[in-house]
């Protein structure tokens, strides 16, 4: 039996991928905020035990630990760790802990998943690390010195930003695991889902839209399900089931050794 960890595994297509492990027969942890919408998935899915709920805000630094030091705890062994957690924010919003928190949310819980569970990842046969984003971003996205977009904020830098460093992070969480595939994985078009966030009316707007006309979550995650079966080593990335090129920048090695620098300093403050 494996054991599959799902962030945002309560709606869409965390939810889709989590019934479709739950159907197969496996373990499924499923991290999110709503224990009703759990509930409910594992009611209509079965399997209830097979499936734990860990409830967390995972644009909380304290949080994210926690769910990493719980899961510590009680599992010895993790075969796929699926990172799709969404809220989407089109303005700079800083958390209690006065971090922003779709960095927060978009990196620094992953950075944090990755690096707290690569252990329990390492005692899989073929351990796998899923980031759902939309693959592709520039070398020159990311700010290490501005990592929180306290300078100056806009939605489209801070989504490149956050891509660009969780590809930087597969570089590390590959370098340190050869056997450990990590794949940036996004759907090959719209979705329907519930589109979680704080929106402008318009894109709100957009957000009904795709709801509408979008391809369902179970049809969406299908060609992901596949990748998951059989996973390739080291680093991918995928539009569905298309591969897309990850682009290498001249400076990976130093912009990584920055970020990991930067964040490790932000994180002991």
């Amino acid at each position: 039996m494996r054991t599959v960890i799902v962030t945002g595994g309560t709606d869409g297509m965390g939810a889709a991928l989590v019934r479709h492990y739950l159907e197969a027969g496996d373990r499924v942890i499923v991290v999110g905020r709503s224990r009703e919408k759990f509930d409910g998935l594992v009611a209509s899915a079965g399997g209830g035990e097979r499936a734990r709920f860990v409830a967390a805000d995972l644009s909380s630094i304290a949080e994210s630990r926690r769910v990493v030091a719980d899961i510590v705890n009680d599992h010895d062994r993790i075969d796929a760790l699926v990172l799709a957690a969404s809220y989407i924010r089109q303005r700079r919003h800083v958390t209690a802990e006065g971090h922003e928190a779709s960095w927060v949310l978009f990196f620094v819980s992953k950075y944090l998943l990755v690096t707290g569970l690569a252990e329990l990842l390492s005692a899989a046969p073929r351990p796998v690390i899923v980031n759902v984003a939309v693959p592709g971003t520039k070398p020159g996205a990311i700010d290490v010195d501005d990592l929180e977009s306290e300078r100056a904020f806009s939605f489209a830098a801070s989504n490149a930003q956050q891509r660009r460093a969780n590809e930087l992070l597969g570089i590390a969480a590959t370098a340190a695991d050869p056997r450990l595939s990590y794949l940036t994985w996004g759907p090959r078009r719209a979705v329907r889902s519930s589109f979680a966030g704080d929106y402008t009316f318009a894109l709100r707007l957009g957000a009904t839209v795709f709801g509408l006309i979008g391809e369902s979550p179970a049809a969406a995650v299908a060609p992901l399900v596949a990748l998951i079966e059989n996973p390739p080593a080291a680093r991918h990335a995928y539009r569905g089931a298309k591969p897309v090129p990850l682009v290498p920048g001249p400076d990976d090695a130093a912009d990584l050794a920055r970020l990991l620098a930067a964040v490790d300093e932000s994180l002991s403050r």
